[in-house]
């Protein structure tokens, strides 16, 4: 059986993601910009962040995973069957 060609998933011919790079903190203090971005994501499927402040909403959002992990792992505890 031949192997059957695998779709590219939006990567360019070197192997990298081909995606929208802009910087949101511009794009939010002009007027339109947050409508600009939605319609980057609705067209092109992501737009990557790239600006200074780009990584702490990473940061945050891990912060928030970790949060929630031990919430649960306490729950869990409490929870256990008799």
């Amino acid at each position: 059986m031949s192997e059957r060609r695998k779709p590219h998933n939006g990567r360019d011919s070197s192997g990298n993601f081909r995606v929208k790079q802009e910087d949101f903190e511009d794009k939010s203090t002009d007027p339109e910009g947050p409508e600009l971005v939605r319609d980057d994501v609705r067209l092109g499927g992501a737009v990557a962040d790239v600006g200074p402040q780009a990584g702490q909403r990473g940061e945050r959002i891990q912060d928030l995973v970790d949060t929630n992990r031990e919430i649960v792992d306490k729950t869990a505890d409490y929870n256990k069957p008799l």
